[in-house]
């Protein structure tokens, strides 16, 4: 089968590829689509050290081909879009409804395909650049069959991650002034998010001028192209400032421009070393800096919710999804993300 493989040096769509069958607990999907994201080109540019050679991809949907021994929430033939989020489900953390705190989450990547001879890893627990892979039953959950699979593929990571924060992390109320500062497919959900939840204000900053149309689509109110001009909007500045590039500068730029009782959410992906700075006098007025892992998602129940909202018309999905590529044409879906010409660049098998 055909897939998108890393081996340390190079990217490579190969066709020789196999996968084993599920085991106990497992579900094997055929994938039809899979967003690119940043964090895939992370793991090739060596942001995310990853073990190789790797199935990339994390980001999918498909449909159910073969279930193993005990798997009773979906079955063959159902559309499913697929979570990276591989918890054990019985620890104290996943008890307390705190799934992306599982320690099984993160960190014990399994080899479920071959090349000839050689194991191949899995990333994120996922590989979704594959036309088919094998995940445990607890990532894979079921979509109504009306939703285009390109467009659900992206509710696995950047729609669990930036409206998740938004929602669950930063819990954005009702009238709150929230900065987003990098609007890009995180960004773009982070400002759906909070348009979801309420927002008075939303200002999304992006170096880009040619993003404001579609930040503006997804809900911002306003339009900047640097961190200089949010105070001028925002006086006595924000009850939320999401970091969404990975930068430490903006980092730093985002816990500055808080307001009293301000939350700084970081969840761009800087070098693993990276390390940020801060006045720790700023942070007596009560303001906080929040780490935000997966959008501190519950799979289960915020893929079924988004895809409940998209069918109502609240949240965007297909306006996402920018272009389609065949598998084949890898290359060019990298370079289209990397020069930030897409907001999410889907593969397609």
């Amino acid at each position: 089968m055909r897939a998108v493989m890393f081996d340390g040096k190079r990217i490579e769509v190969v066709d020789d590829l196999e996968v084993r069958d599920p085991g106990p607990g497992e579900v094997l999907v055929s994938i039809a689509a899979a967003g690119l994201c940043h964090s895939d080109l992370s793991v090739v540019d060596g942001t995310i050290p990853f073990p190789v050679p790797v199935v990339l991809g994390h980001e999918g949907a498909g449909v159910v081909e073969a279930v193993g021994v005990g798997v009773t929430h979906v079955e063959p033939g159902d559309h499913v879009a697929l979570s990276t989020l591989a918890n054990c489900g019985t620890c104290a953390e996943c008890d307390r409804g705190r799934p992306t705190m599982c320690r099984q989450a993160i960190g014990r990547p399994g080899r479920p395909f071959r090349r000839g001879e050689q194991a191949v890893f899995q990333f994120a627990s996922n590989s979704a650049f594959a036309e088919r892979t094998v995940v445990k039953a607890v990532q894979a959950v079921r979509i109504p069959k009306d939703i285009p699979l390109p467009s659900a593929a992206l509710i696995g990571c950047g729609v669990l991650t930036g409206v998740g924060a938004a929602l669950n992390r930063a819990r954005v109320d009702r009238g709150d002034r929230v900065v987003v500062i990098g609007a890009g497919g995180i960004g773009l959900n982070v400002i759906q998010g909070a348009r979801i939840a309420g927002a008075l204000r939303i200002v999304a900053v992006d170096a880009n001028p040619a993003k404001e149309a579609v930040a503006r689509q997804f809900g911002a109110t306003d339009f900047l192209t640097s961190v200089e001009g949010v105070r001028e909007l925002l006086p006595t500045g924000a009850d939320h400032a999401f970091e969404c590039v990975g930068r430490v500068e903006l980092i730093r730029a985002a816990v500055d421009l808080l307001d009293r009782h301000g939350q700084a959410v970081l969840l761009g992906v800087p070098a693993a070393t990276a390390e940020a700075s801060f006045l720790v006098s700023s942070m007596y007025l009560d303001k906080s800096i929040l780490g935000c892992r997966y959008g501190s998602s519950r799979p289960q129940r915020d893929i079924a919710l988004y895809a409940e909202l998209y069918r109502a018309g609240r949240l965007m999905l297909d306006e996402l999804v920018t272009e389609t590529y065949p598998v084949e044409d890898f290359e060019r879906a990298a370079a289209d993300a990397e020069a930030g010409k897409v907001a999410r660049g889907v593969l397609t098998f």
